[in-house]
């Protein structure tokens, strides 16, 4: 999660909102790492999870990433709530909940959702206050 927030203050120093990830194989060492770009490169689907997601499948060498863990700093979206499905991602751990967009839980519970052909682990919480204090901080100055 370390590694996720640092991706996360790089995102915030660019203009996006500051939410990171990274994609631990199954060995424990981060195959992909992802920080939100949609300012940056003005794309709908730079989000940290799903960055994360396609650089670990490149580094793979596939789109499977069966043993895999995803760590972000923020509860994933719908969007990526469904790319962590597809991708077949073994494990979630994320931090803050979003009380405005998160399908982990607040809102959607895509993750777990028993219709779906793969539903991965899911831990919560996990330095959630640094996670929102980021969040906080960079929409405070945003305003």
């Amino acid at each position: 999660m370390r590694d996720a927030l640092e991706l996360a203050r790089g995102a915030a120093r660019e203009g996006d909102v500051p939410v990171g990830a990274v994609v631990l194989g199954p060995d424990g060492r981060t195959i992909g790492r992802g920080r939100n770009t949609r300012e940056r490169d003005a794309d709908p689907t730079g989000h940290a999870e799903i960055v994360a997601l396609r650089e670990a499948a490149e580094s793979r060498g596939e789109w499977r990433l069966d043993g895999c863990t995803l760590v972000a700093t923020l509860e994933p979206c719908t969007m990526c709530a469904g790319a962590i499905v597809g991708s077949r991602i073994e494990r979630l751990v994320f931090g803050a909940f979003d009380d405005k967009a998160g399908a982990v839980g607040s809102l959607w519970d895509v993750v777990r959702d028993r219709r779906l052909n793969h539903r991965p682990e899911v831990d919560s919480g996990l330095l959630a206050e640094e996670s929102t204090a980021l969040l906080q901080e960079f929409f405070a100055q945003h305003r």
